[in-house]
Formats: structure tokens, C-alpha cells, sequence
């Protein structure tokens, strides 16, 4: 788990330090620098995933050993904060202690330009009290015959090489459950015309970004009947009606489709309201056989009703602790904030940003001064909506 992240001139990130826990939710309006923090955890997922500074940032086309990886929003272009006079470098740096398969804390830091050569300017790995650092690598790129003006990060070799040297071999028995780890990440927003469609495989262990193969993940749930009555029980809390079966239909070629059973009839995907569609789909993604170790779902009460988006903070809760995966997701519904406890207000972020710089302020909102002392008098949501996070020193 990534238990403190420090992102420097990185788009509207200008410099933020958090600490962060299981299920981290970030709050604020449009354009306050919440897609811009979960952009940033793209660049690590991209880092572990042994992609060039220029592939991370721009995208890179399907390949035989990749996937396509869409470049992030604006590319290396706008990736640095517009107002920075400090060489246009980024800087990204996190730590975090492992919890499969054992325990051990862990350090990552890079630094890097967005521009021109788009290379790495230092780089550091660290495993318990073993580091690395930029001359240890320096070393190792030399005996993979790495240049030594890099353009990708080292940490994204480690799973390419394969040394009997040991000096090298520990570099790679340091990072690569770093690597792992940090490419291990999963985005999810699903759309509904996706889920409503059949899925293009018979049974997969991980859905797609957008809901591909959703039915499919649901048919492998429904082999295992302890899952799928683990899944079903959260979908019978979403509909009013009652929720006899989950399942799937087959197309004319066996191609699934996703269904529910209510009072002894069969309602197919196409049938169902987007906000079921996507609670279930959400739902799903806590019980794929190949889960992430990051993932972030951005505006999670989208086409969810109002009343159902505490039963999906729950879900959150109890899932992610129980399957070690940490959750970055976004919101824009003050209603969200009535339905935390005490302890979710130190992983509660607000989100901020300046008009006159452009830069986003990232802050718990444990942190924010009177706040403890105000909410007992004024629900949260009332002060999100009148506007008084905005207004706090």
C-alpha cells in the first residue's frame, strides 16, 4: 500500500505531501486537481509497467507484450506546472510497506523532464533500509547496456533481465516487488452502453476500463457459489425489488450478457437503469479473481442514486481491507460527506485550486482548521455546498 505520496510541479500539483490510507476519496469541484492526482498515480503505473517518460505521457500503441496505454490528458505538453521556474522537472516520490507477500516498507523516487529528451534526471529504489540510488544505477544500466541518458526509468527494466552478476541481482530483488506492485493498478469507470452490450470473452478474471467483459467477469463470479453469494447479497441492498439470481444470458454464439432475476423473471442488461448497471458493475470489480493492487474510480455516485452511494462507500470499506487493494476515488456528491466516520476524514481529501496560479491544494479533511468543531453543528454537506471548505484558511 502507498502510504505517503509527494508529487511535485506535476500539472496543477504544484507540491503536495499526503498520507494515505485504504480507501482514499478525494472532494472538490471541476478543474480542483482530483484527476490530476490520480493522473500522477498513471505515471507510477506507467514506471512499473517498464514504459519510456515519452510512452507515459503521450501513449503507446498495442503491442505483442502490451496492451494500448492511453497517454494522459494533454500529454508531456501540459504535464508540468505552467508556473514552475525550476527547470521543468517533475517529481514524483512514495512509500509504502508491502502487505503480499509479506510485510516490508519500500521507497520509490524519480524525477524527470516532460520535455525534449523526456528522461529521467534521478531515481531512487528503496527496500527496508537498502537503497539505491542514482549511481547504483548507473551501474546496472551499464552492465544491461542501458544508455545512460535514459529515457526510462530503471525500475520498469527489472522484469527484461535476467543476471547472474550480484551486484545487479539485488538491484533486482529490491525493485522488482516494486515494479509489480506500482503496475498492478486498475482504472474503473464504467460505462453503461459497455455493460449493457455482451462481453467478447466467455470468462475473464478482470474487467476492462470501461466495463469490457463485465458479464463475462460475472460469469466467472457465479462458478464459485461462496462469491456469488457474496456479490449478490450487495446487489440485493441496490434494487427495491427483491433479487432472486444474478447471472448471465447467451447470445447466439454463447457470448454472455449480464441479467438479474426479480420475482422469477429474467431482466437482460439492456433493461436495467444506468445506475444499476454501473453499481454492478463497481460491485464486480471487489470480487474479480485477479484483483489490483491500486484502484481508482473516479465520480462514484455517477448515475447511482443518492441513497445507494453509502452503500458503495461501504462496499469500499469492507472489500478493499479484506482483498489488500487501496482505492483512490473521486467525487462530487456532498451527500458522501455525511456518511463518513471520524477516522475517514484523515484520508477524506479536499481539492482546491487558485485562480490566480493555477495550483491545487490537497488537504485532509482532518486538517482543515475548526472543521471537527463545525460539523457538529452544520452537516458536512451543507458546508460543501455553501461553500466553506473554499472559504477555510
Amino acid at each position: 500500500m502507498i502510504e505517503r505520496i509527494v508529487i511535485e510541479n506535476f500539472k496543477s500539483l504544484r507540491s503536495v505531501d499526503l498520507t494515505l490510507g485504504r480507501v482514499n476519496l478525494f472532494v472538490g469541484t471541476n478543474a480542483s486537481g482530483k484527476s490530476n492526482f490520480l493522473e500522477a498515480l498513471r505515471v507510477l503505473e506507467g514506471i512499473g509497467n517498464g514504459f519510456t517518460i515519452g510512452e507515459i505521457l503521450d501513449g503507446k500503441p498495442r503491442s505483442a507484450a502490451n496492451e494500448v496505454w492511453e497517454g494522459l490528458r494533454g500529454g508531456s505538453a501540459y504535464a508540468c506546472f505552467a508556473g514552475t521556474d525550476d527547470g521543468k522537472n517533475i517529481t514524483i516520490t512514495a512509500d509504502g510497506t508491502y502487505e503480499k507477500p509479506s510485510s516490508s516498507s519500500w521507497g520509490y523516487h524519480i524525477v524527470f523532464s516532460p520535455s525534449g529528451e523526456r528522461s529521467v534526471v534521478d531515481e531512487k529504489i528503496t527496500i527496508g533500509s537498502v537503497q539505491f540510488g542514482s549511481s547504483d544505477l548507473d551501474r546496472f544500466k551499464d552492465s544491461v547496456n542501458l544508455p545512460k541518458n535514459q529515457k526510462q526509468p530503471v525500475l520498469g527494466t527489472f522484469y527484461h533481465v535476467d543476471l547472474n552478476d550480484s551486484s545487479t541481482v539485488n538491484i533486482i530483488a529490491t525493485g522488482s516487488p516494486i515494479a509489480k506492485f506500482l503496475s498492478n493498478a486498475q482504472r474503473i469507470d464504467p460505462m453503461p452502453p459497455t455493460l449493457r452490450g455482451y462481453s467478447q470473452h466467455d470468462q475473464v478474471d478482470r474487467m476492462g476500463i470501461r466495463g469490457e467483459n463485465f458479464a463475462a467477469l460475472v460469469k466467472t463470479i457465479c462458478r464459485d457459489e461462496k462469491t456469488k453469494d457474496a456479490y449478490l447479497s450487495w446487489l440485493r441492498h441496490l434494487r427495491p425489488e427483491e433479487v432472486d439470481d444474478v447471472g448471465t444470458l447467451s447470445g447466439a454464439l454463447g457470448e454472455p450478457m449480464f441479467m438479474l432475476r426479480e420475482n422469477g423473471r429474467d431482466f437482460p442488461a439492456p433493461v436495467l437503469s444506468d445506475g444499476t448497471l454501473r453499481f454492478a458493475a463497481l460491485a464486480a470489480a471487489f470480487f474479480q479473481p485477479d484483483m489490483p493492487d491500486i484502484m481508482t474510480i473516479e465520480e462514484i455516485e455517477n448515475g447511482i442514486h443518492a441513497s445507494r452511494v453509502q452503500l458503495l462507500l461501504e462496499l469500499f470499506r469492507t472489500q478493499a481491507e479484506y482483498r489488500k487493494t487501496q482505492i483512490f476515488a473521486t467525487t462530487h456528491s456532498p451527500a458522501i460527506l455525511d456518511w463518513l466516520q471520524e477516522e475517514d476524514y484523515k484520508t477524506t481529501f479536499l481539492c482546491t485550486r487558485d485562480e490566480s496560479t493555477g495550483e491545487s491544494r490537497i488537504r485532509p479533511l482532518a486538517d482543515i482548521p475548526h472543521f471537527m468543531d463545525v460539523i457538529e453543528k452544520t452537516p458536512a454537506s451543507e458546508l460543501l455546498s455553501e461553500g466553506w471548505f473554499e472559504a477555510a484558511p
